[in-house]
């Protein structure tokens, strides 16, 4: 999975119009982004040729998860030609399947 921060997050999310890209906005702190992130990474492996996973540390990279609205973890947002598609907040996301269902939609 691409680690993006405030680098190199436009080049690879906000500017990428190859496929779909996905972010997983994730904490050091955050016990439920640290027990999904197992899973995320076999979701890569299971859509990757359809989609592009991302991550991003917002312990390293406050600002820009607060410029991308980020306001609770985990979130996963999936961004088409730059701009969000669809937002998953915390309070949607109570298992893996509910990701694999939000990434589903985007592989048509």
């Amino acid at each position: 999975m691409l680690e993006v921060n405030k680098d190199n997050f436009e080049v690879e999310v906000l500017n990428y119009t190859e496929k779909p890209v996905f972010v997983d906005y994730w904490g050091d702190k955050c016990q439920k982004c640290i027990e999904l992130m197992p899973d995320v990474h076999k979701l890569e492996e299971k859509y990757g040729d359809k989609i592009k996973f991302c991550s991003l540390n917002t312990s390293q990279n406050r600002r820009l998860a607060i410029a991308q609205k980020v306001l609770g973890l985990p979130t996963m947002i999936m961004y088409v030609n730059g701009e969000k598609a669809e937002t998953l907040t915390p309070d949607k996301i109570n298992t893996v399947e509910d990701i694999e269902n939000m990434i589903k939609k985007f592989c048509e």
